[in-house]
Parts: C-alpha cells; structure tokens; sequence
C-alpha cells in the first residue's frame, strides 16, 4: 500500500471525527427511540443498514443514477445531510459525495475489516450511513461513500419531510 494512504488511513479518523461530532452536537438535538421503534417504522432492509450497520450490495440503489439537483436526507430521521451539487460518480457502487452538510454528520472509528476506517452517521439519530475515505475529488478530496437505502432524495422544488419526530 501506498505510504501516503496508510498514513492517511490511520490519521483520517483523528482529524476528522472529533471536528465533525462536536460541530454537529452541539448544532442539532437528537432523536432517542428505541431500536424496537425504529424497527416498526422501517423496512426491513432500511433498517438493518442504518441501526444494525449493514450494507447494502454495489450498484444496487436507484440513487447512482440520480442527477436531479436536490437534497439527500436521512431514511430514518430526514434530516437533510448532502446536497445533490456534491454528489459524484465514484465508480465504486455506492452513491458518492465529496461533502456533507455542515453539522450533519457524526464519526467513528470502525475495525470491521480489520484495517481502521471511518464510519459516518446521521448525527440526529444515529443512523449509519457509510464510510468516508480520503481518494475523493476536490477541493475536499473525500468521498463520504453512502448505502442507498439509508438515504432519501427530495428533488429541488419540492418540500423536504419534516423532521421525524
């Protein structure tokens, strides 16, 4: 493996997540339900990525293929967390963002594959939306790599769901 990469892999999660988690604490309220009330009002396959970190498999969402101008919420709580002027095709399968909205993220560190990677989720509820790596286009150079299904598209124009409360 490229030094850089690796370097970049272990150093990542540090310069990231604190900076993200604290901004997005302390600018939006979270949602508590049980994992019991999430499981009632979601499908389960929504429900498996975003409470039980799943993933889904590549090239399956509808959401590749979105152009629309618009807005990217939470499947789970709908708050608003990428906008569709930031999305890009990766060619990794997955739908693809080179930032999220200010303050809607939280971090953390994942060792599922052993190697150390950075987990994102809805900073509202909690819900588990992917892994955010450093190869991705300027000016940021990540790619916030998303599951579909734990996302929802609003296209330009029309009203964003209110928050679930």
């Amino acid at each position: 493996m490229h030094r850089r990469r690796f370097m970049n892999a272990l150093l990542l999660p540090v310069a990231l997540g604190p900076a993200l988690t604290r901004e997005a604490a302390a600018a939006t309220p979270t949602l508590k339900k049980t994992r019991a009330e999430w499981k009632s009002l979601l499908p389960p396959e929504r429900y498996a990525i975003l409470f039980e970190e799943d993933t889904e498999p590549p090239h399956t969402s509808p959401l590749n293929r979105e152009k629309r101008d618009g807005t990217f919420v939470c499947a789970a709580c709908f708050l608003p967390l990428f906008d569709a002027d930031r999305k890009y095709d990766s060619g990794t399968g997955w739908p693809s963002f080179w930032d999220a909205r200010p303050g809607a993220l939280g971090t953390k560190r994942d060792f599922k594959l052993v190697w150390p990677r950075t987990e994102y989720h809805c900073v509202r509820c909690g819900g588990h939306q992917g892994h955010v790596f450093d190869d991705g286009p300027r000016p940021t150079g990540l790619r916030y790599c998303n599951n579909g299904l734990a996302l929802q598209f609003v296209p330009r124009g029309e009203a964003l769901p209110a928050l679930r409360t």
